[in-house]
């Protein structure tokens, strides 16, 4: 519990912030609401020990504990010898949730090297539906000091995995804050109706990817020729159509945002939401956002500059619905890349492209191709009325 007003007022936050993720969860998805239940009813436990426990505490007016230090030096090498020989994939988190330390099994299933992995948030790498029941229970387990087990789901880099993680505290004398150890093992059962991922192995060659770069850009480069022709004057369905090839080709959902006027970045329009012919409600949700009012989007049509996301770590940055539900959540994101579409005087708007977190994420070649299908869009886009 706090030992003094500043940490008080930092849990109230922090809870304040876990429970708004949670609700918003909930939000999106009031069906499958049984985990983040579980992460809110802990919290609920939590708020009301604060409230019996904060008076007393804050009447006393003691000064915060001076961090136990020592010279444990035995201990940290016995602590890392274990940890590294441990046969299970293993993670070590410091107080705020970043990874201090991962052992080789837990870095492999991470898709990364340990130094790579070192100074990550760990919820970067939990399913983005899963995130904010995982740092509730994260906090619960620092609170408390109790263990906790729950089923969870990895994502990132072109796969998604249920996964069982146990979660303990350590309290490492040589340490001001303890720590958490997270230990992953497979779920009990055989997981939820989370996807598979849809790429094989065999599409990290660079032959196989490169190849599908060129059908991509010359089927593009057709319908744009087409649409320029002899009665292609209906350039809008050429935007609906050329959206409609990316989101069937190289990307699950496109959105177009378009300038129709000169210098009018202040007054940009959602143009086209393309994706999953099944997922209606998402598409109305994306389609309903103002793209001015999403950080990404935002960003490209006044700066003119791409943003490639190889790994979403903002659940907010394209925006969020009513009730604070993150988009890109709703959507299943695991990377994103937004390009300006570029005319002969300057913006015209801009093309962003979402992979979910069951498929490759975008790379630079990737980000490289989007940038020239996005120029040639913005040439083929109708003059505006002041040009």
């Amino acid at each position: 519990m706090p030992d003094n007003l500043a940490d008080l007022q930092r849990e109230i936050a922090e809870l304040g912030d876990r429970v708004a993720a949670l609700r918003s969860t909930h939000t999106m998805y009031p069906d499958d609401s049984a985990e983040t239940a579980d992460a809110a009813l802990a919290e609920l436990g939590f708020a009301q020990h604060l409230l019996q426990d904060c008076g007393q505490r804050l009447a006393t007016a003691e000064s915060a504990s001076a961090p136990r230090r020592s010279n444990g030096d035995d201990e940290r090498s016995v602590l890392r010898a274990v940890f590294s020989q441990l046969s299970v994939p293993a993670v070590l988190l410091d107080h705020e949730g970043y990874i201090r330390r991962i052992n080789a099994i837990g870095a492999d299933r991470l898709g990364s090297s340990p130094g790579y992995l070192s100074g990550k948030p760990f919820a970067n790498f939990v399913d983005l539906r899963r995130r904010a029941a995982m740092r509730s229970r994260l906090a619960a387990v620092l609170r408390s000091g109790d263990p906790a087990s729950f089923d969870s789901r990895l994502a990132q880099r072109g796969w998604a995995e249920d996964v069982h993680m146990t979660l303990t505290r350590l309290d490492v004398p040589t340490e001001a804050a303890p720590l958490v150890l997270v230990v992953l093992s497979p779920p009990p059962t055989g997981g939820d109706e989370g996807p598979a991922p849809l790429e094989p192995e065999v599409e990290d060659q660079v032959v196989v990817l490169a190849a599908r770069r060129l059908d991509v850009l010359t089927r593009m480069t057709r319908l744009l020729l087409a649409s320029a022709g002899p009665g292609g004057a209906g350039r809008p369905l050429a935007l609906d159509d050329a959206a409609a090839l990316l989101a069937d080709s190289y990307a699950d959902w496109v959105i177009v945002d378009v300038c129709d006027l000169p210098d009018s970045a202040e007054q940009a329009r959602r143009a086209v939401v393309s994706g999953p012919s099944s997922e209606e409600r998402p598409r109305e949700l994306v389609r309903a956002l103002d793209p001015l009012g999403s950080e990404i989007p935002r960003e490209v049509l006044k700066r003119g500059k791409s943003v490639l996301n190889q790994l979403i770590e903002d659940e907010t940055a394209l925006g969020q619905a009513e009730g604070g539900a993150p988009v890109l959540s709703a959507l299943g994101a695991g990377s994103l890349m937004c390009v300006p579409l570029k005319g002969s005087r300057g913006v015209r708007g801009a093309l962003t492209l979402i992979r979910r977190s069951n498929r490759g994420s975008f790379r630079l070649a990737d980000l490289g191709l989007i940038e020239e299908i996005g120029e040639h869009i913005g040439l083929a886009l109708p003059p505006r009325s002041a040009e």
